[in-house]
This record gives structure tokens, sequence and C-alpha cells, in this order.
């Protein structure tokens, strides 16, 4: 195991990373487990941060923990150990913190327990995957691929690549696939796919190219209404990490 952990992480200088995504993993577990003790009234945990009445949302304290990091990363001591790695895993925390309330900083309001609150949620499912392909050697616009045999392919190769991976990932976006068409940055081969796929109903592609009542607009709210369990799957899983929204 050891001699995996160092030719896989330590010698390709991946532990920073690892220790980011691990900063990140605990910091949403702590906080969602916090704030869910808050709301349960629980006696004996701590309350809100609500100096002379503010309530001082934990998105705060994230971007704090960020800049930190992000400093402590870009200062002549960011690349040696183990200040890399301790200023990496601030930098984890402090994003952590601001993605469980990006809802929140969308919408300029506290939606945290509302239905809209569960993009937080979203946006911390969406930065640890895309924080996990990092560290398993995924590149953005897939660009290791435009290598010849090891060798390092041409500028002009390089802008293709980076081109053409940048379209299915935006035609996947524009279909109504966030997830699909972000994580299809790191893995093209996902863009490809959401981006020959049905496009989802009242998604920009579908609104210009899926006329009302045509065979298309038709199979896509088909397929919308039999995938319709992956959702509440989702919901149930979101529901047993984040808790449940509110009711209107």
């Amino acid at each position: 195991m050891g001699d995996w952990y160092r030719r896989e992480i330590m010698d390709p200088g991946k532990q920073p990373l690892l220790f980011l995504l691990l900063g990140f993993l605990g910091a949403f577990l702590f906080i969602r487990f916090s704030v869910r003790m808050i709301r349960a009234e629980v006696s004996w945990w701590p309350k809100n941060v609500t100096p002379g009445g503010l309530h001082i949302h934990h998105v705060v304290f994230g971007v704090i923990f960020m800049v930190i990091g992000g400093l402590g990363l870009a200062s002549p001591i960011g690349g040696e150990r183990p200040w890399a790695e301790i200023e990496a895993a601030v930098f984890g925390i402090g994003t952590a913190l601001v993605l469980d309330e990006f809802a929140l900083v969308l919408h300029l309001r506290d939606v945290y327990w509302s239905e809209e609150g569960r993009l937080s949620v979203d946006s911390v499912v969406l930065g640890a995957a895309v924080c996990g392909l990092l560290l398993l050697g995924a590149a953005p616009f897939g660009v290791n691929d435009a290598s010849v045999d090891g060798a390092p392919a041409s500028g002009w190769t390089y802008a293709t690549v980076v081109v053409v991976n940048s379209a299915f990932a935006l035609v996947a976006l524009s279909k109504g696939k966030a997830f699909t068409g972000l994580l299809g940055i790191l893995v093209p081969l996902v863009a490809v796919i959401g981006a020959l796929r049905l496009a989802r109903p009242g998604s920009p592609w579908a609104r210009a190219r899926y006329p009302e009542g045509s065979h298309k607009a038709q199979r896509a709210h088909r397929r919308e209404e039999r995938e319709g369990w992956r959702r509440r799957l989702r919901v149930k899983v979101y529901d047993a990490i984040a808790g449940k929204p509110s009711q209107p």
C-alpha cells in the first residue's frame, strides 16, 4: 500500500490535491452535520454565529479560508512540504463552505433549507467529482489525449482538441445536462454522450429545436418521465446527507 501511495500520489505531486479533497469532504460533512444539529435545536450543540444579531453565514468563513489557502499556495513556500498540503487542505475546507451555500450566493437570499438550496448540494457533488477526476489524472478538455506516443503535440493540435471538446461540453450544457456537460470538461467522452442524446424538456436546446408537439419533443418528455426514478433516488440521497428542505 505504501509503495502504491508513493508511486500514484507522492511521486506525481498529487498529495496536495489529495489533502484538498479530504479537507473539502471533511468540511462539507461537518458543516452539514452542524447545521442539521442547529436546525433540530439540539441544546448542547453551538448555535449560529450571530454577533449583534447579524447572522454570519459559513460562506463568509469559507471565503476567508479560500483566501488564506490560495495566498499560501501562491507564496514561495506553497510548493514545499508540509505547507503545500496544509494550504491545500485549508483551500479545500474553504471551497466546501462556499459551495455549501452556493444557492444563497446565487439568489442573494437565504434559501438554504428551501428547494432552491439543493443547488448547493449539486455544486458540492460536482466539485468533489471534479477534484476526484483530477486526482485520477484527468486533464481539462482531454489535452492529454492530444499527445502521440508520449510526444508533445503541436499547439494547433492542442487548440483543435480543446475547441472540439469544448463544443461537445457546451452542447451538453445547452441540452440541460449540467453534470454531464461539466464533467465532460474533464472526461470528453461524457460530453460527447450528453451532446448526442436528446435534450431535456425546457432546456435552451429543446426550446430552440424541438417545436411543441413534434416527435422529438414528445420523445424528450417520455424519456424524462421514464428517468424520474433517478431524480427520486438523488433526492433521497441528498435528504440523507444534507437534510430535507422545508415545506413551502
